[in-house]
């Protein structure tokens, strides 16, 4: 008889309990996180119970915080960090220092000590890097001018977890001196640009390599590797997990490699981070939560309220519009999750009591769970209030980036074989724009060379075609040789656009009805164009015009490809064509 596995069995209940809330949370508009949150808070041992071991779950929500910060960075890329160094320092640094300070003046006032008023100030500061991205990435703002203000503080929040953790030690008493201190920063400093040197001249030659094997399973289990595996260099010198998957996939966004390599993450990130949300929920003690609810939603207004103001005179300071700044300030207005694990520590050096500790929970989740509508909401807040004046624009000149206009309008074409590169030529000569997907690397490379607008990626996947604007695009192009992948491309790109004219390749006639069920609104068969190719060439033998050849091969084309599919019924009208020529006309 087999033993049962407890693991196995609250995996199972999580994702038993989660899946229906999930489905409510989407059908009323609410983002999922939101859902996990909530999922983790009925099942965890303060509610249901029905969970029972907790540390289990906490592993794969520490994989899955891990998968998530990965795929952030494959989102953000090295070059970009790079632009945004300046904001980085400045913006995150003011940030840090002013919410810190002001908290912790707060906190004094209402009778703690000073160490305390410390710890406060540093937990409260930290806004939480999984949420935001995550609903930015969903609504395509990451490289939004607020959103990239906002990535670059979240990043420097990120770079001081580690700091933060060794301060803690020395508020408590355990540990003195500055030094401390500074062997982290120094540490952190050495691994991570040891990572960002590894990354930048051995992972893009690896991952050569690995593409050239031709084999989807391989690149897969590379590209977790990689992120896995620097996490796990990160934690062997005391570093954050999540810093080290950060890294990793900044650098391997860098390379050609960067959006399939995301693509086959998206999956796991977005099991595991959700393990990881319901996680957080859990720790939650309901009783204590109901017994202080005013309370706990007035600390979670204040922190809200008290965040988004700083974030607005932070992002004015480093010269941002005040829409800018509006918006980022209430995307920052939230606890982070970095937060609960420098709380956790503080409470196990006897820093902070269970009652200061589950206080700091509630009010951090219900910040969380007002997150994602407070981001959604910002725009229209940002337009209410300086239609009102109700905040100092203070407009000097910004420094705002120019992004560079996405592709509208454009074509996109999957595959570029022999039929994909001549319909990229005309497009080109034709003024007309259009982007490439390939998932041949050497294809890829020799494309970059030429100048071409190509990306690595199988275009027959939802999230790469996302990545290049279906939504916006005006036609897609399939011309790749598998009947499989052109199907489900075909099915693929008409969900996510009902609206785009869809062009498909076929070897054969007979797969023509095929494809269009699948929703492709034109479909060209090799078989039959070849047909037309031959009996052009023998009508040419024969002396009859290039204008009647023609006339024929559009006659054919105008009904459908019934020449081929029903040969009686279109056979008479090619006949008259031919028979209206004589033999012998000069060609």
């Amino acid at each position: 008889m087999h033993e049962e596995i407890p693991q196995l069995r609250d995996l199972v209940l999580l994702i038993a309990v989660a899946l229906p809330v999930i489905v409510i949370a989407t059908r009323f508009h609410v983002p999922s996180l939101v859902g996990f949150l909530l999922t983790g808070i009925a099942i965890g041992p303060h509610a249901l119970g029905l969970v029972r071991e907790i540390e289990s779950v906490n592993t794969l929500a520490q994989v899955g915080a891990v998968l998530l910060l990965f795929a952030v960075g494959l989102e953000l890329s090295l070059s970009r960090i790079v632009r945004l160094g300046r904001l980085i320092l400045r913006g995150g640094f003011g940030q840090l220092v002013g919410t810190t300070v002001v908290v912790a003046g707060v906190t004094l006032l209402a009778g703690t000590s000073v160490n305390h008023a410390i710890l406060y100030g540093a937990l409260v500061t930290l806004s939480s890097t999984a949420i935001i991205l995550k609903v930015y990435a969903d609504r395509g703002e990451l490289d939004s001018a607020h959103g990239r203000v906002v990535v670059a503080i979240l990043l420097f929040q990120d770079l001081c977890v580690v700091p933060l953790m060794v301060l803690l030690p020395l508020l408590a008493g355990t540990e003195q001196g500055l030094g401390a201190i500074g062997r982290a920063i120094a540490i952190t400093v050495t691994v991570t640009g040891g990572l960002l040197l590894v990354g930048r001249f051995v992972i893009p030659k690896a991952l050569e390599r690995v593409v050239a094997l031709r084999s989807q399973e391989i690149f897969t289990l590379c590209i977790l590797a990689i992120g896995l595996g620097a996490a796990y260099l990160t934690s062997i010198f005391g570093l954050s997990l999540a810093l080290g998957a950060f890294v990793a996939g900044l650098v391997i966004a860098e390379s050609e490699f960067g959006l399939q390599a995301l693509t086959d993450v998206l999956p796991f990130r977005d099991t595991f981070s959700g393990i990881f949300f319901t996680s957080v929920g859990m720790l939650l003690d309901v009783h204590y939560f109901l017994a202080h609810l005013w309370f706990m939603l007035g600390v979670a207004i204040g922190i809200v309220i008290l965040k988004a103001l700083i974030g607005y005179i932070v992002v004015r300071v480093v010269r941002r519009s005040a829409r800018v700044g509006i918006i980022a300030g209430i995307g920052l207005a939230q606890v982070g999750e970095f937060s609960f694990v420098l709380a956790s520590m503080a409470a196990s050096i006897g820093l902070m009591g269970s009652d200061q500790y589950q206080l700091l929970l509630g009010a951090s989740i219900l910040t969380m769970l007002i997150a994602p509508f407070a981001v959604a909401w910002a725009p229209d807040v940002a337009e209410l209030l300086l239609r009102n004046r109700a905040m100092p624009t203070m407009e000097w000149a910004t420094r705002e980036a120019r992004i560079v206009k996405p592709l509208e309008d454009h074509v996109i074409i999957v595959g570029y074989g022999l039929n994909g590169e001549n319909l990229a030529r005309v497009l080109r000569r034709s003024g007309i724009r259009y982007t490439i997907l390939e998932s041949n690397g050497q294809v890829v490379r020799r494309a970059r060379l030429e100048r071409e607008p190509i990306v690595f990626g199988d275009g027959t996947r939802a999230e790469v075609l996302d990545r290049v604007g279906i939504h916006r695009a005006r036609v897609v192009v399939f011309a790749i040789a598998s009947l499989g992948d052109e199907r489900r491309g075909v099915a693929v790109a008409r969900q996510l656009n009902p609206k785009v004219h869809i062009v498909a390749r076929t070897r054969y006639v007979v797969e023509i009805d095929e494809l269009r069920s699948l929703g492709a609104d034109e479909v060209v068969p090799e078989e039959f164009e070849t047909s037309i190719e031959i009996f052009g060439r023998v009508l040419h033998r024969y002396g009859i015009a290039d204008e009647r050849i023609r006339e024929a091969a559009e006659d054919a084309r105008e009904h459908h490809y019934e020449l081929l599919r029903s040969r009686g019924a279109s056979q008479p009208r090619l006949d008259s064509v031919l028979r209206s020529t004589p033999v012998g006309d000069d060609a």
